[in-house]
Parts: structure tokens; C-alpha cells; sequence
């Protein structure tokens, strides 16, 4: 019998239920077995190079492509990435012989990618790595430094010493180097901003032996978020949302003044949140011509400017495109779809010609995949905003309306993307429809859209979810009568909010999500210590809203079946947060079902884990009632 709400340990949580399913379903075991995941594509003269996390392996590796399109593992050990910020980013920069990447006990390591000898430049224990870039003319790398809780821009030599060029903000990103190697560039931010809030563009000479001079600080003409410093000839480009939207704009410094020109370019997001450093959502090409992404409706478009009678839209089988950049002439990148894995690709800027060279496997092969259908709820007089989000209809024959469950992503400033995920199929399979909503706070959609959850967490973002499930029942995808919505993290904090005195979701789940923002706020790391006040507001100024919107304190107003999983090894959000909330819907008598993963962090990485997580989250949608011994 199922036990709640005590925790469980990992062998009781092991044990399989009752499954209805016939054998032809993808199992929750198959859908965690993991698949190829590729991200932070650079290329140099050495070849073509990517982090890659394979098929059930806990881990990034590094692959190389080389010129006659071999592509293979480049270093056989050791796990890689960078740890700056808590979400990495910038682990890589090829010079013309060698590849210099951070690795998961944030060393940095130079490969050279012919005989694969690999050796560490630069091992300092509590310091950690990321925004790397390579500096061809001087045979080094440029990259951001964390030691003691401060940040540095620094250059780190073939021989591992170091110089710093540039200290005194709190964060670093994104440093770019124009083609000759004499003009620099990088964004800066200072607490308690966050990167996507308000930044600084910073651009400088540098002399022969490498050090910033005729140092520049710009800022723009607006309150607005830099990204992506980018070199073009000896044109700078930056994208900036200044003017509402992350759009591409030439910085020019003239004298004492700083000219900012507005490429044009439609009313849309060029680039996502920086959650991560040294994206690539543009990148020059020969003769003047561009590259670049642009998100319309939560989908990503990849865009070039040719010069042969304007824009032109290429791999239009993709929906979001990273880390782009140019080999030999040709635009590459990493281009995802909703029906297949992660692919390398390369575009041929003439001919627009779309070529793969690695990945693109079948996710489920002699199996139907269901694809997402994007929907847009309709503004209203209470909510300004449109909100948009994707829809998957159950695999098989048609029937009635099925059941749906309404996800909210994590971030909160994040998004999703109409991109292949495993789980999503699982319920498919399993006859429920899936909605995952961009909430206003999301990034892709302009900054007024994304600045609106100011002051307003656990509030519009829960509006949001509760209009797109009343909007999919209205439009036939979903049965009323069984609506169930879930989370992670940030987005555990929304499906509890979404269930205080509510009669629309007839049960919830949250995912290592956030209960008490407040002890969170006192417990969470250096890059996001001013995120929770924006959110929220200053609790000296603000304490009634903190009181409101902590579902830890509102517990008695939950009156639904609620399932909670937690990580007993979770940094992010600490046990404490789902052990009170536990124990506060206990004493108000509606005892949460707790499943408890002694060794997992925020986000379940062991594949049995991962497993028993979705067959138990099964297990409790099915049953009509929150009785542990009530099946369907």
C-alpha cells in the first residue's frame, strides 16, 4: 500500500506498480534511458567542435568534426562543462591547433584535436571558468573567472598563467574579439540585476601584449539587456531590447559619444534569457551577410541576409537553433525539432542547402511521435498579454477529450521551445494531452511581455496557466473534468500557487519546487541573490505580498490531491522547503504524497530515478481519488 506522507527511501520508491498499458507503450524506463543531447557548438581551423551528453551517460563529452566530416569522441574520459553562475555556459574555444575546454572539476584543459593528447592548463581549486573565447593572435583564450565570490575578465596564455584584464563588476559575459585581434568587447552586470534585466557593453583596444586600452563603457540609449557582442569586420553588433525587443544594433564610439543604429529587423527576439554564457543567436558570414535567429510564437526561425533580394528562411524542419557559427564559408549550428534528436547542421549561405552532419537520430524508432500544436489564448480586459503555448494530443485513435496535464516551466524567465521531450511522449502513450504555456515572464516575446513578472510571481504566471486550461477545454483538446497541473522548481512554485482555492485542477505536482521563497531568498547563490526581490519585491517593503504568495503559509487552502518529489542532495531548493510543506498540509488534513531520492540534486540524473518518477506520477493521475488504494 502506498504510504503518505512519510518519505520514502530509494529501494521503496524502486518498487513497480500496476501498469495498464500495453507492452507497445514506450515504458518510463526506455523514456529515461536519456538520448544525445549536443550544445556549444564553436569551430576554428581545427575543426568543428560540440559537448556532447550521450545516451544514458551523466556527463558531457567533447566531439571534434573534422574537415573530411569524420566526426568522433575527442576526449574518452572525464565529464566536462562549466559551473559559472550555477548554468555554465562558454566550456570551449578553438585556436587554430588546439581546443581549450573547462571540464567538470573546473579545470582548464587544451586538446589537441589530431592525437587527442590532452593537458591541463590551469587547475585552481574553489575557482571556477566559463564565457571562454579563443584570442588566435595571441595563442590564448579569454574567459571569465570566479574565485571568493568576485568575477574577473581574464587571458589565459598556452602555458596556463593568467592576467586579468578587466575586475571590479560582479558579473562577466560574452567577451568577442573583432577579426584582427585588436578590438574587444563584453557585457557586465551589477546586483541585483540579473543579465536579462539591465547590462553594460564594454569596448576596448588591445595592445601587443594584450592589454585593454582606450577602455569604453556603453550603455544604451534605454534601460534595456546586451547580448552577444559580435564582430563584423570592424563593425561591432550587439542585440539589445532597448527598444522592446532583443534586436541586432551596430555600436559605434565616436569621439566621446556612443552611436547606437538600428538594423532593420521585425518586432521579435533575436536571442533568448542568458540564463548561460557565449550563446550564439547571430554570426556573421562572408561579404556583409548575417545569420540569425528570431523566435515567433515560441518557435525559432533561422534567418540569412544574402545580399540577393532580402531575408530568406533556411532548415525550416528546425524550431530552435544555438550556437552559431561559420566553417569554411558555411553557416553550422545546432538545430532542434520537435520529431528528432539534436542535430548538427550545416547551411550553405548561397545555395540556402541544409546538410546534417551528426546526430538527427529517430528519438523512437517504428514508433509515432506526437507533435506539439501551438495555441494562443486571447487577451483580456484583466490580462493585457496574449499567451502562447504548445499542445500534444494523445498518440492513437481519436476518442473524447482527454485528460490533460498543463506544465509550467522553470526559470521563471525561460521559455519553451517545440522540441523533442522524451516524458511529453510518454503521456502521450498513455492517452493524456500535454500542454506546456509561455506564461507572461517568459523570455521570446518581447521585454514589456517578459518584464510584467516584476513584483507579480505566483500571480500572472498562475493567471496564465489557469486561461490556457480553461482556453484548451473551450477548444475541445482537454476534459474538464480532468485537468492536472505539475512543475519544476520555479515551476513546482507555480502549479502550488495555481491550486490555492481552486476548483479547476483536480490534482497537482511539484518537482523539487519552491515552497517558501523566503527562506529560499536567505539560501540562494550569488548570481541569483537579487532574482527572488524582483520577483517578489523587498519583503521589508513588500511583506504582505511574501505572506501571500508562499504556499508553505496557505497550505489549508490546497484542497486537491498533491504529489511532491524531492532530492535529499538538492542545493537549489533545499529539502527543508518540501519536508515543511509536507508537514503543513499534513496538520490542515490533506496529507501530500511524498517521494523522497535520498542521493539525487535539483533535477533527477539516475535513470531508475527518473523512471520511478514518472510511473508514480502515472500512477497518481489515474486515480480518481487521492486515496493511495483508489485505481482506475
Amino acid at each position: 500500500m502506498l504510504r503518505t506522507p512519510d518519505c520514502f527511501s530509494v529501494a521503496e520508491t524502486c518498487r513497480r506498480l500496476p501498469e495498464s498499458s500495453s507492452e507497445a507503450r514506450l515504458s518510463a524506463y526506455d523514456v529515461c534511458a536519456g538520448h544525445a543531447q549536443r550544445l556549444e557548438l564553436i569551430a576554428s581551423e581545427a575543426g568543428l567542435f560540440w559537448l556532447e551528453e550521450p545516451a544514458g551517460h551523466h556527463g558531457k563529452v567533447l566531439m571534434v568534426c573534422s574537415e573530411a566530416d569524420d566526426c568522433r569522441r575527442l576526449l574518452e574520459t572525464g565529464a566536462l562543462g562549466s559551473h559559472l553562475n550555477g548554468y555554465g555556459g562558454g566550456s570551449l574555444a578553438a585556436l587554430d591547433d588546439r581546443v581549450v575546454v573547462v571540464s567538470d572539476r573546473q579545470r582548464l584543459i587544451s586538446v589537441n584535436p589530431d592525437d587527442a593528447v590532452a593537458k591541463v592548463l590551469v587547475d585552481e581549486p574553489e575557482c571556477e571558468w566559463g564565457g571562454l573565447a579563443a584570442d588566435p593572435a595571441r595563442n590564448r583564450v579569454l574567459a571569465v573567472r570566479e574565485a571568493r565570490g568576485a568575477q574577473q575578465l581574464v587571458a589565459v596564455g598556452d602555458n596556463g598563467d593568467w592576467q586579468c584584464l578587466h575586475e571590479g563588476e560582479d558579473f562577466y559575459g560574452a567577451p568577442a574579439l573583432s577579426p584582427d585581434g585588436w578590438r574587444v568587447a563584453w557585457i557586465s552586470w551589477q546586483l541585483p540585476d540579473m543579465p536579462w534585466h539591465q547590462s553594460k557593453l564594454w569596448i576596448g583596444e588591445l595592445d601587443r601584449a594584450g592589454n585593454v586600452r582606450n577602455l569604453r563603457c556603453c550603455v544604451p540609449p534605454a534601460e534595456g539587456s546586451i547580448q552577444q557582442p559580435l564582430f563584423s569586420g570592424d563593425a561591432l553588433w550587439v542585440l539589445s531590447d532597448h527598444a522592446g525587443w532583443w534586436q541586432p544594433w551596430q555600436v559605434q564610439a565616436q569621439g566621446r559619444d556612443v552611436i547606437w543604429h538600428e538594423l532593420s529587423a521585425p518586432e521579435l527576439d533575436h536571442a533568448n534569457a542568458p540564463w548561460q554564457l557565449s550563446e550564439h543567436h547571430h554570426c556573421a558570414l562572408a561579404d556583409g551577410h548575417w545569420a540569425r535567429v528570431q523566435y515567433r510564437a515560441g518557435t525559432g526561425e533561422l534567418w540569412l541576409n544574402t545580399g540577393t533580394g532580402g531575408d530568406i528562411r533556411v532548415a525550416c524542419e528546425y524550431s530552435d537553433f544555438r550556437s552559431l557559427c561559420t566553417r569554411h564559408g558555411r553557416l553550422c549550428c545546432i538545430a532542434r525539432s520537435a520529431s528528432r534528436l539534436d542535430s548538427i547542421i550545416e547551411v550553405d549561405p548561397y545555395s540556402c542547402e541544409t546538410r546534417v552532419l551528426a546526430g538527427g537520430e529517430s528519438p523512437l524508432p517504428g514508433r509515432q511521435v506526437a507533435v506539439p500544436e501551438t495555441f494562443i489564448v486571447p487577451p483580456q480586459a484583466s490580462a493585457e498579454f496574449p499567451v502562447q503555448g504548445f499542445v500534444y494530443l494523445p498518440v492513437g485513435p481519436a476518442s473524447d477529450a482527454p485528460p490533460l496535464i498543463l506544465m509550467a516551466h522553470g526559470g521563471p524567465t525561460s521559455a519553451v521551445y517545440p522540441v523533442y521531450n522524451a516524458q511529453i511522449q510518454y503521456w502521450c502513450q498513455r492517452g493524456f494531452a500535454v500542454a506546456e504555456v509561455n506564461y507572461r515572464g517568459s523570455s521570446g516575446f518581447g521585454r514589456e511581455f517578459r518584464q510584467a513578472l516584476a513584483g507579480r510571481w505566483g500571480d500572472i504566471d498562475v493567471q496564465d496557466m489557469r486561461r490556457a486550461a480553461a482556453y484548451l477545454v473551450a477548444q475541445g483538446y482537454a476534459d474538464g473534468g480532468r485537468l492536472y497541473i505539475q512543475g519544476r522548481s520555479s515551476g513546482g512554485y507555480t502549479a502550488l500557487m495555481a491550486l490555492l482555492d481552486d476548483n479547476c485542477f483536480k490534482r497537482g505536482a511539484s518537482l523539487f519546487g519552491v515552497t517558501d521563497p523566503l527562506r529560499l531568498r536567505q539560501m540562494t547563490h550569488r548570481f541569483e541573490s537579487g532574482y527572488l526581490d524582483w520577483l517578489l519585491g523587498h519583503p521589508d517593503e513588500y511583506p504582505e505580498r511574501w505572506q501571500a504568495r508562499t504556499p508553505l503559509h496557505h497550505a489549508s487552502r490546497i484542497r486537491v490531491p498533491v504529489i511532491l518529489f524531492q532530492g535529499g542532495l538538492d542545493p537549489v531548493v533545499v529539502p527543508a522547503q518540501t519536508r515543511a510543506m509536507v508537514d503543513s498540509m499534513t496538520a490542515a488534513g490533506n496529507p501530500p504524497e511524498l517521494h523522497w531520492f535520498e542521493d539525487e540534486g535539483h533535477g533527477f540524473r539516475q535513470r531508475r530515478n527518473q523512471a520511478n518518477m514518472l510511473e508514480w506520477l502515472h500512477s497518481f493521475y489515474r486515480r480518481p481519488s487521492g486515496k493511495p488504494n483508489d485505481w482506475a
